[in-house]
């Protein structure tokens, strides 16, 4: 069972609404490091206190570099999760339709 055009278009511009954005992502980054607010930000809060605990051994500062280069991938991954969230739901209403 394949998704109709008119429902793709609606899962992709649901995905457009619920997306986080890059650029928030990049500003929470740089301007709460110190509570890893873009990682609460993008759904990630378990990592986020790792980071934080991290700061105190200093590797924290090294993650917190790398991620600089991640945002864009978890951003994505997040985009992702809601494509094939909102896929599965219009599935199953389809199927039920039928």
């Amino acid at each position: 069972m394949s998704l109709s055009t008119q429902q793709q278009i609606l899962i992709e511009q649901r995905v457009s609404n619920e997306a986080k954005s890059v650029g928030a992502a990049y500003l929470l980054w740089f301007f709460l490091w110190f509570v890893s607010g873009h990682r609460f930000y993008l759904g990630r809060p378990g990592t986020a206190v790792l980071q934080i605990l991290s700061y105190f051994i200093l590797v924290g500062f090294i993650w917190l570099i790398v991620d600089a280069f991640l945002i864009p991938g978890m951003v994505q991954k997040q985009k992702d999760k809601v494509r094939r969230d909102l896929s599965h739901q219009a599935m199953m209403m389809s199927g039920s339709r039928d």
